[in-house]
């Protein structure tokens, strides 16, 4: 039977064979996570996607959500669906089990959100927000706060946003204009107009709990001036009962392309003055606690489109496995399955060798946030490397991701462009991966302008270090020593080119022009760590053969070794191109008068 959502070997040699997850379990934080138990959650988070939320997919966007007179209704399949995550823990496994949560590592919970995005994202979008608010106030909350809203939040019995965006604010947070007075108890009045909240208002959730970003009177103009307060939907009893509705309503809800069983709301604050917050850690910091939950859903937005481009390749798989049409060129004359074809197998290829590579990224980054938790030394290495791999994961996956559902339709031909089949809608959702959250154009921005600079440089070059780990790795193997050198390569380049974009950003006259590759640059560094999670997928997968894999394991392991070859081969043999593109740039699209463009 054809596998859905994600291949289950595959994960299995990402959480045991590449990250070795359950050496985790030797540590008292994760002591009771060995392979057994983490096998077992895996199993279960897959039962859960595939029987319960699968089935709610192609419903929930059918229906959509309706707008009632301010009140939301979501499709209604997905209210049995979101008890069994409530039931299950599911919203928030890897954290403290004294709020609400299971306190697993982050790797083997990121196994189980690529399963429950992948059985339906626009659900499991409301999860993972709620998880991210709930985050929040665990970090930056006063007791009171957390004894207030952790638990319920982290149970699902009570959702959570976050209110960034308004009309006139979107990318430029500090030109917000919502507004908080403080009053005479400590609490704040809030007032002003949020627009493309996701689950802002929902049917699914008892009370609903708003991160609001707002200036408070006389604070500094521009992001240093801005805070972050709760509001939530319903005001909390000191016994924990819900009490009055607060004045923060929805006044209508987006109609979109793609993920229709997400309401994406806009909501107004205050419009009967009544709007009551209270301050979620220090005035006039709210935008660096923001961005702590900002940088959360960034990888958010890399493991939903993970789980898209994976659904989308597993489908195009067993379409080019089953169906028949046209003989092979110089063949017996009778019809083949397509994935005989030369270009179909290019096309799965291609599939294979990005979500390969997207996987063991995601994963990787969690199991750096699970070696911060465990470390006695390396923490600051280890933020380091997400940190510079964040912008990676969320811009350069994101646009891989839609790529390859783009190609999955393409497997399908004709089919794959109607509803008859999955492939439209996969590539529908995924689509916003690479707008909210920071646009990618804003994640090759932080990439080029914040992250290669940071401590002179010091994110790059641990970044580089890990990559020579494996690249001295391959080289003591056989077949996978010729792509460490190419690798090798490719990161020295990178290397000068990152010199020569750090010097030219200190050059008034030369920033901006070289701000006009930053895109470029995310593009050709992401392939260079796709490159290396496939060099170091392929190196382990030629000594798994060269020590006895068993049979029914060959095929899968000769598959890592060739999707790192066929990588090397295409994409990695344009990063050299693209960077000496980037390092000659001029910046011509400065240089173009705005009329012509032309279109008047």
């Amino acid at each position: 039977m054809a596998q859905v959502i994600a291949d289950k070997r595959d994960v299995d040699f990402v959480l045991h064979e590449q990250l070795h997850v359950d050496a985790l379990s030797q540590h008292p934080e994760f002591a009771e996570f060995n392979r057994k138990v983490v096998d077992m959650i895996v199993t279960e988070a897959r039962g859960l996607a595939v029987k319960e939320m699968l089935p709610t997919l192609r419903p929930g966007d059918e229906e959509g959500c309706v707008f009632d007179q301010g009140a939301v209704h979501t499709p209604a399949s997905f209210k049995r669906a979101w008890r069994l995550l409530q039931d299950g823990e599911w919203l928030a496994p890897a954290r403290d089990p004294r709020w609400g949560g299971q306190g697993m590592p982050e790797t083997v919970a990121m196994a189980t959100r690529e399963y429950l995005s992948g059985g339906n994202m626009a659900l499991f979008l409301c999860a993972a927000l709620t998880h991210g608010a709930a985050h929040l106030i665990e970090i930056f909350g006063s007791e009171s706060q957390k004894q207030t809203y952790l638990e319920k939040m982290y149970q699902g019995r009570w959702s959570g946003t976050m209110l960034l965006t308004e009309p006139d604010a979107g990318s430029d947070l500090g030109a917000l204009t919502t507004s908080a007075v403080k009053n005479d108890d400590g609490s704040y009045s809030i007032s002003g107009n949020k627009i493309f909240i996701s689950s802002g208002e929902q049917d699914l959730t008892e009370n609903i709990i708003h991160p609001v970003l707002a200036r408070i009177d006389g604070a500094p103009a521009g992001s240093r001036g801005v805070s972050l307060f709760l509001v939530p939907k319903y005001h909390v009893n000191p016994d924990g009962s819900l009490g009055e509705r607060n004045d923060v309503f929805c006044t209508g809800i987006e109609h979109k392309m793609g993920i229709n069983g997400s309401p994406t709301c806009s909501m107004a604050l205050g419009g009967k003055g009544r709007c009551i917050g209270t301050l979620l850690g220090q005035e006039n910091r709210g935008l660096a606690a923001m961005f702590v939950m900002m940088n959360e859903e960034r990888l958010m937005c890399g493991w939903q489109s993970l789980a898209n481009a994976s659904s989308a390749y597993l489908h195009a798989l067993d379409y080019a496995r089953t169906r028949v049409q046209s003989a092979l060129p110089g063949g017996d004359g009778k019809p083949v399955a397509i994935i005989n074809h030369a270009d179909v197998r290019r096309m799965l290829l291609n599939m294979k060798t990005y979500v390969d590579g997207m996987r063991s990224l995601l994963y990787f980054i969690a199991y750096c946030e699970d070696r911060k938790r465990i470390s006695t030394g390396d923490e600051e290495h280890y933020q380091h490397l997400i940190d510079i791999l964040i912008p990676v994961a969320k811009g350069y996956v994101s646009d891989r991701a839609v790529d390859v559902c783009n190609t999955g339709v393409q497997v399908f031909g004709g089919y794959g462009y109607t509803r008859e089949y999955p492939m439209e809608q996969l590539l529908r959702d995924v689509r916003i991966c690479g707008i909210y959250e920071g646009t990618n154009g804003i994640q090759a921005l932080d990439l080029m302008t914040r992250k290669i600079t940071l401590d002179d440089g010091a994110l790059f070059a641990e970044l580089s270090e890990e990559i020579r780990k494996t690249i001295a790795m391959a080289r003591e193997t056989s077949r996978s020593a010729f792509l460490a050198e190419r690798l090798d390569a490719c990161l020295n380049d990178l290397a000068d080119s990152v010199s020569q974009i750090r010097e030219r950003l200190t050059r008034p006259d030369e920033r901006l022009r070289v701000m006009v590759a930053a895109s470029p640059f995310l593009e050709a560094t992401g392939d260079l760590v796709m490159g290396w999670m496939l060099l170091w997928r392929a190196t382990l997968a030629e000594r798994a053969l060269a020590t006895g894999a068993r049979k029914k394991d060959a095929a899968f392991y000769t598959g890592q070794i060739l999707a790192a070859e066929h990588f090397t081969e295409t994409a990695m043999a344009m990063i050299t191109t693209r960077l000496q593109v980037i390092r000659e740039s001029r910046g011509i699209a400065l240089d173009i008068p705005e009329d012509a463009f032309g279109g008047k």
